[in-house]
């Protein structure tokens, strides 16, 4: 059911995080738990159930305040979108679980702010879902933002020095981007005089002004993103936020731009673009793989080990611009092809990614707690203490490394299919080579870890709230792979491509 139609459940899915978030922070410390919870169930439900309107009705789009564009704003929600909103969910459910048990008690040598973490992490989630709903240039600027704010203080909670600056070198390199993609937006609305995605993509013809406006608005959300070789913020920021920080970060903020990049090369750019700046993103994608992969194997730091890690993922993402076609309608007859396959592939990368990098960082959040340090040499008899969150922890190593039947090993197996279609031998080499260097840093962390020690002291217990839901966020991501069917097909309802 396509048209302007009343959708409680889209206002619900930014209306319940957002009022939850002000709650949390007006209610203060000791009953900041009343408005969190509720507000992370509430989201977790209507996300569902947006989620089984679009599978029954197919894409809808909502008029805020019945004003329908370009006067007004609207909300757009099809296959993609959907997928984006379950996989920040999903997600968002177990790592609030896991933050619940995390500040449940301060951490050995930090005083950690419970009343601002819950905020700031509701009106993130607020932000990241109004981003994936949005339909116009501005509002994605607008919540973009929201969710960059707030991820930038979520990363300085603990307060240390450390954690300052790499905060502080976030938020220069958010700020950076944000101008870049303004200056974008900007130049489209001055060329066009609308910021519709629909209307845009029906207006904008290959010219100066969208060949600027196109790069202005990439190289901002590739900041964003942190694709090689603009990471610079990205493993700071990662390793020394807190443990439910660097997972929401990596598992879900970094998506959030990625995703606005795909929208706006498929449905606003023109495909004259494409072969030359298809093939430039698929160059980085390919060094962020290779550089990645190597500099997580050299880390002592099993945090800074992760967040390389995503260094790596994110170019995985990225192979999609070299491996796909402009353009490419399901309701036009485009049923297979490497075009579909790059799509889906990319796609369920961010799904498996998501989870897997997010139940890594609450494992490593649990070994810090109960060894005092995240040092990979010095973590033996870590299995003897934490057997459930070193099993959680290679978990998450099978998808990352792409194996069966993992979450990952579906979305690598569909890039190289794409590639191999295309005769792209390069990325297929690519590909393998970042699977073998992910087991290598993925078996680096094992190998100590499962060394056996002597000492049987612990400085703090793990509470199974934080032991259980990163285990059941690593199994997700195994399971994936045997989900892949209904949602690829949920992907592709109503979807641009």
């Amino acid at each position: 059911m396509n048209g302007i139609v009343s959708i409680p459940w889209v206002a619900w899915a930014v209306l319940f995080p957002l009022a939850s978030a002000i709650l949390s922070f007006l209610l203060g410390q000791k009953r900041v738990l009343w408005a969190g919870i509720p507000g992370v169930f509430g989201t977790f439900l209507s996300v569902l159930l947006l989620s089984s309107q679009v599978w029954q009705q197919g894409p809808q789009r909502y008029a805020i305040g019945g004003w329908r564009a370009p006067l007004g704003i609207e909300w757009h929600v099809d296959g993609l979108s959907i997928v984006m909103l379950l996989m920040t969910a999903v997600s968002g459910l177990f790592i609030s679980i896991y933050a619940v048990g995390y500040y449940s008690r301060q951490s050995r040598g930090h005083k950690h702010s419970n009343n601002l973490f819950w905020p700031l992490w509701l009106f993130l989630w607020a932000a990241l879902n109004g981003l994936f709903l949005s339909a116009d240039l501005f509002n994605l600027y607008v919540t973009l933002e929201l969710a960059g704010i707030a991820a930038v203080a979520l990363v300085t909670l603990t307060g240390g020095q450390v954690a300052l600056s790499a905060g502080l070198r976030y938020l220069l390199a958010a700020l950076l981007g944000a101008m870049s993609y303004l200056m974008g937006v900007a130049l489209l609305y001055a060329s066009f005089g609308v910021l519709d995605i629909r209307m845009l993509s029906a207006l904008a013809a290959p010219g100066p002004a969208v060949f600027i406006s196109a790069t202005l608005m990439t190289l901002g959300l590739l900041i964003k993103t942190a694709l090689f070789p603009l990471h610079f913020w990205l493993p700071p920021a990662h390793a020394n936020a807190p443990a439910p920080v660097s997972a929401m970060l990596s598992g879900l903020v970094v998506k959030g731009s990625f995703y606005l990049m795909m929208r706006l090369w498929v449905e606003v750019f023109p495909s004259s673009l494409w072969p030359i700046g298809g093939q430039f993103l698929g160059v980085l994608a390919g060094a962020a793989i290779l550089w990645g992969s190597i500099m997580a194997l050299r880390q002592g730091s099993l945090k800074m080990t992760i967040a390389y890690s995503t260094v790596a993922q994110i170019g995985y993402l990225f192979l999609f611009f070299p491996l796909a076609s402009p353009r490419l309608f399901i309701a036009e007859g485009e049923v297979s092809g490497p075009g579909l396959y790059a799509f889906w592939g990319c796609v369920y990368q961010a799904l498996s990614h998501a989870l897997a990098k997010a139940a890594m960082f609450m494992a490593a959040g649990n070994i810090m707690r109960v060894l005092g340090h995240d040092c990979i040499g010095r973590m033996d008899g870590v299995n003897q203490r934490l057997p459930l969150t070193l099993f959680a922890f290679g978990l998450s190593g099978v998808s990352l490394m792409g194996l069966p039947p993992s979450g990952g090993f579906v979305a690598k197996w569909l890039l190289l299919k794409a590639a191999l279609e295309k005769e792209h031998w390069g990325l297929v080499l690519i590909i393998v080579a970042g699977g073998l260097l992910a087991s290598a840093y993925v078996f680096k962390v094992l190998k100590h870890a499962l060394a056996q020690s002597s000492q049987n002291d612990l400085l703090e217990r793990v509470p199974p709230t934080m032991d259980i839901p990163t285990l059941i966020l690593a199994t997700l991501s195994l399971l994936l792979g045997f989900t892949a069917r209904p949602l690829l097909s949920l992907l592709t309802r109503g979807s641009i491509f």
